[in-house]
């Protein structure tokens, strides 16, 4: 006898349809689906019609691959955004993170994954095709590398300063190390080697 057979059938695959997503186990999964059931029909159907919404209208953008409901997304049809210097990155996610920095006016490449032979994800499965378009194009002066500083990010950055070197083109790396406010006793080596590496004159 299964853990979820004590449910109704319809609760039962709501809990197996929810434990799908990410970071939801069982005891979450039951919790959002009793809550859900408690909800008003309203926002029972509001929720339902987000989703729905969200695959139907969300798409890739034909030029950055961002997440986007029109194409070209925001970014790459923004004429104040910098469209010469191209920042990449792992997951849409990340593009969250770089705008909180209010730094960066460049535009965005999203590969969508790491390479990682382990998992069997090899250059084909990332989106770098129409990167290196772009860059063929005469359309790019510099690309920003901004993929984890994980192991699979350090390898993905390798592979693909290889990959879109070219004479004209700038291919740099973002800087990674010692965190602001943290203290160096308790840094890995890994961090202290990568702060030592992207040291700068004062």
């Amino acid at each position: 006898m299964t853990n979820m057979s004590r449910f109704a059938e319809p609760m039962a695959q709501l809990i197996d349809e929810l434990k799908k997503l990410p970071g939801v186990g069982s005891k979450s999964a039951q919790r959002l689906a009793f809550h859900i059931l408690r909800s008003s029909d309203e926002d029972a159907t509001l929720l339902a019609d987000a989703i729905r919404d969200c695959k139907a209208k969300l798409h890739l953008c034909s030029v950055c691959n961002n997440i986007t409901d029109v194409d070209p997304c925001t970014y790459c049809s923004n004429p104040t955004r910098n469209q010469r210097l191209v920042c990449v990155v792992e997951e849409p996610t990340n593009i969250t993170a770089i705008e909180k920095g209010k730094s960066f006016n460049g535009v965005y490449h999203v590969l969508h994954g790491t390479l990682s032979p382990l998992h069997g994800v090899g250059p084909e499965h990332l989106r770098i095709s129409n990167l290196v378009k772009r860059i063929d194009s005469g359309e790019v002066d510099e690309v920003i590398l901004a993929t984890n500083p994980t192991v699979e990010g350090e390898a993905t950055a390798h592979y693909l300063s290889q990959v879109i070197r070219r004479p004209n083109v700038k291919v740099t790396r973002i800087a990674t190390g010692i965190p602001a406010g943290a203290d160096i006793e308790y840094a890995d080596e890994v961090t202290i080697l990568k702060a030592m590496e992207g040291r700068r004159e004062l």
